[in-house]
């Protein structure tokens, strides 16, 4: 992480808004950038549900927010009912794809292997991945936490051979603190997986642009100790930002608390506590 990179702040609408409150989101948002309502250092991005992929793109476009979409395909063009493909949503405006969700994992059955296949098809279409990692409530409990990220992180890379991304993000997004029924983590709850993400992106992609977000069950309560407590370059939120109200609400905070976290280095307390994966 360097001290001139944008902190970036998005949302996943996931299964809401039609189109029309899709587009009169993307109006509204735009109305606030051109208002420099939006601080110059983050750099917001949008997930619509693929049926306002292309509304949203057509509606932001040259507005600076990026585009992505939640899911796609790994596969050519062929027939596979009810998917899109990378080549579809890139078509629609995407430059993200989202890849990997625990929803996605646990409620719809995506594998690791799912997953590294998912990634090496965003490379490979030109499209920057946004690989969501995370552990259970039962994995954590266990004392399995690094051990689940490793593995992710490690099988999500492992398919992409010789090509280098030209950008990557990775969320952790432990899967106890995501949903509605999921309960907002303090930084000293992930901040060791926060380091095992970054341990591992620096043995598979040294050199590469990375960054690692946190997720979780993000508000305008906990944003701030987010920012200042955790070594990341960004956070991904739910609900809390589904109006731009909201977005822009934690856009603020996060900009007050990236000026109050001067170098933008991690709290020394949090990080001495870390036991780094290779050093255990």
């Amino acid at each position: 992480m360097t001290t001139t990179a944008p902190f970036w702040l998005g949302t996943s609408w996931k299964m809401t808004k039609t189109l029309g409150e899709a587009g009169a989101y993307a109006d509204a948002l735009r109305s606030a950038v051109e208002a420099e309502d939006v601080p110059p250092d983050l750099r917001l991005f949008v997930l619509p549900a693929a049926t306002s992929l292309a509304v949203v793109h057509d509606r932001l476009a040259g507005s600076g927010v990026t585009i992505g979409s939640q899911n796609a395909h790994p596969g050519p063009d062929l027939a596979v009912t009810g998917e899109v493909s990378m080549d579809m949503v890139r078509d629609a405006g995407a430059s993200l794809v989202e890849i990997g969700h625990a929803e996605r994992r646990t409620l719809l059955g995506e594998t690791d292997d799912m997953v590294a296949d998912k990634v090496a098809a965003a490379v490979s279409a030109g499209l920057t991945p946004l690989l969501c990692v995370g552990e259970t409530a039962a994995e954590r409990a266990h004392g399995e936490t690094a051990d689940v990220l490793t593995r992710q992180v490690r099988t999500a890379l492992g398919r992409l051979e010789a090509a280098v991304p030209d950008e990557l993000l990775v969320a952790y997004e432990p899967h106890w603190a995501i949903g509605s029924n999921g309960r907002a983590a303090v930084p000293e709850e992930v901040a060791e997986g926060i380091a095992v993400v970054r341990d591992e992106l620096d043995r598979h992609l040294p050199g590469a642009r990375t960054a690692v977000l946190y997720g979780g069950s993000v508000n305008a309560g906990n944003a701030a100790d987010l920012v200042t407590g955790l070594d990341v370059d960004g956070l991904f939120v739910g609900r809390a930002a589904w109006t731009v109200a909201g977005l822009l609400d934690l856009a603020h905070r996060c900009a007050d608390a990236l000026r109050n976290r001067g170098l933008r280095q991690p709290n020394p307390d949090l990080v001495s506590a870390i036991v780094r994966k290779d050093q255990r």
